[in-house]
């Protein structure tokens, strides 16, 4: 018994030993790269999970042409986000135009290991009522459709990512960070086609009662600093809790894997090279894909949901 305990206690050590140089190879090899180099490794990687990187701000973002482009979104989701480690708030934003009904939505709080905020534009294939927004599938708008799109990021005082895009997803995340949902607030900017649809937006806006918000021209600015989260209650609340409690734990687990490496797309790479099993596993976004075949088995009876 002593033996084979004594046995296991070496193998450990080994693979320890092991384990921990590679580590230290892989850091050493990162040290001797180039920024440009880096990216020409990282993003082949990350774009086919419609993900891209910004270097000038440690941050990763959303391409107009992402996989999740063709899954649209259900008020549904946000409903089960905590069960995919989101913990986020969110403020959606109906209205009617051009026969459509429309859905502007703000999103902001942790997504697994990453801190960051969204702002996405969709649509239903025609109107929709009031109750039935709760459980409708809007389609993620086309490309002439797309508006320019802002979105700033801030923990208090302190900004953490800004980016402008033409886009239909505009999102930023922050890797390696944790914070609570209440402790962000987006400064988001949309610049509206024409009056009819800014007006309409804003009525929206306004009946909703949540956002500061400031009109000049076409363009709208919106303060997002809504806690949805915070009026969770019984098994929401629960669900809610326990996502937060293993994003911490898993935060950190990445922090000491990748430790001493600072910068986001060392991390990546260093688990790229070090583990790709969890690599693969942080760049899938399940968000999209595993929530929406559970959401629309709920709603394909009434909206005939196609997936």
């Amino acid at each position: 018994m002593y033996y084979f305990i004594g046995c296991l206690l070496v193998i450990a050590v080994i693979f320890f030993i092991f384990f921990h140089h590679r580590k230290k190879v892989i850091c050493k090899k990162l040290d001797c790269m180039s920024m440009e180099e880096k990216c020409e490794i990282l993003c082949p990687l990350i774009e086919p999970f419609g993900y891209c990187y910004h270097p000038s701000q440690d941050i990763f973002s959303t391409t107009v042409d992402a996989p999740q482009r063709m899954f649209g979104y259900t008020a549904l989701f946000d409903r089960y986000a905590s069960q995919f480690n989101m913990a986020i708030d969110c403020m959606p934003v109906y209205f009617d135009y051009e026969e459509c009904t429309w859905m502007i939505e703000f999103w902001k709080g942790q997504y697994g290991i990453n801190v960051g905020c969204e702002v996405g534009i969709y649509k239903a294939q025609g109107l929709v009522s009031v109750l039935g927004r709760k459980t409708a599938l809007f389609h993620s708008v086309e490309d002439h459709e797309m508006m320019p799109m802002s979105i700033r990021l801030f923990r208090g005082n302190t900004e953490i990512a800004h980016l402008h895009k033409n886009h239909w997803w505009l999102t930023a995340f922050q890797m390696g960070s944790y914070c609570e949902p209440e402790e962000l607030w987006v400064e988001a900017g949309i610049t509206f086609p024409n009056y009819d649809m800014l007006t309409a937006f804003v009525h929206a806006l306004e009946e909703q009662g949540h956002g500061e918000y400031c009109v000049c021209g076409l363009q709208i600015q919106i303060r997002f600093d809504y806690c949805s989260t915070c009026f969770l209650k019984g098994l929401q609340r629960f669900f809610f809790r326990f996502c937060q409690w293993r994003n911490r734990i898993l935060c950190r687990l990445f922090l000491w894997v990748t430790n001493p490496l600072c910068l986001g797309i060392d991390r990546l790479l260093c688990l790229f090279f070090y583990l790709p099993g969890v690599f693969r596993r942080i760049c899938k976004n399940k968000k999209r894909k595993k929530c929406c075949k559970k959401c629309c088995r709920k709603c394909k009876k009434k909206h005939h949901c196609k997936i």
